[in-house]
């Protein structure tokens, strides 16, 4: 968790941080861990990551995206360290706050049902000054863009435009997630880098720094 600027926010974080939802009444089988929640909250901060769930390393580190998948997001975004984890610049708020646990291939199971059913809605109603929010990935896109949200995570960012430009508030940037394992998908779809990247960095500019 993280500093925040509001008592309703500052109450919120502390009873996320407590959370043992997914334990003590889980929708299906129980968290296979203790919970740790990862989640950064902001009374001031105008642009909001969503993302899919921590990994292991964030469960261990505690931070969010302190591993490839962050790395390769900052870049992405062409911020530092410092910009981005300053929580009065931006927020975080994944659409699962712990790490879910593997399958049995060893991927990373789907973010956990119980935060968004739980968290979700008092904290989008307790930020109403963010302006933009990242969608990284099929979860979070399919939460924050309904019926917009197209049949494929490609097909939903390539149309980016059509949401982005959206009068709504806060708007919506539909990502795919920065895992290494998208190489193969950043090396088939070069549009992203030549057309998605330089909005997304100048919307960074204009949110985190202006």
């Amino acid at each position: 968790m993280s500093a925040v600027t509001t008592p309703a926010l500052e109450e919120l974080a502390r009873d996320i941080g407590g959370c043992t939802i997914c334990i003590d009444q889980p929708i299906a089988e129980p968290l296979p861990h203790h919970p740790r929640p990862v989640v950064r909250l902001s009374s001031t901060a105008r642009l909001c990551i969503a993302g899919q769930a921590p990994g292991l390393r964030v469960h261990e580190s505690g931070m969010p995206f302190t591993d490839p998948s962050g790395d390769r997001l900052r870049d992405w975004m062409q911020i530092s360290d410092e910009e981005f984890y300053d929580a009065s610049r931006l927020a975080i708020v994944p659409m699962g706050f712990c790490f879910p646990g593997y399958d049995a291939k060893k991927s990373d199971l789907p973010p956990r049902k119980e935060c968004v059913q739980a968290w979700h809605g008092s904290i989008f109603e307790l930020m109403p000054q963010l302006e933009l929010i990242l969608v990284i990935g099929q979860y979070a896109q399919a939460y924050h863009m309904g019926d917009a949200r197209r049949k494929t995570l490609t097909e939903t960012v390539a149309n980016w435009q059509e949401t982005f430009n959206e009068d709504r508030k806060p708007k919506v940037l539909p990502l795919p997630h920065p895992s290494w394992r998208n190489t193969g998908w950043l090396k088939k779809n070069l549009w992203f880098e030549g057309e998605v990247l330089p909005v997304l960095r100048r919307e960074v500019g204009r949110l985190v720094r202006e």
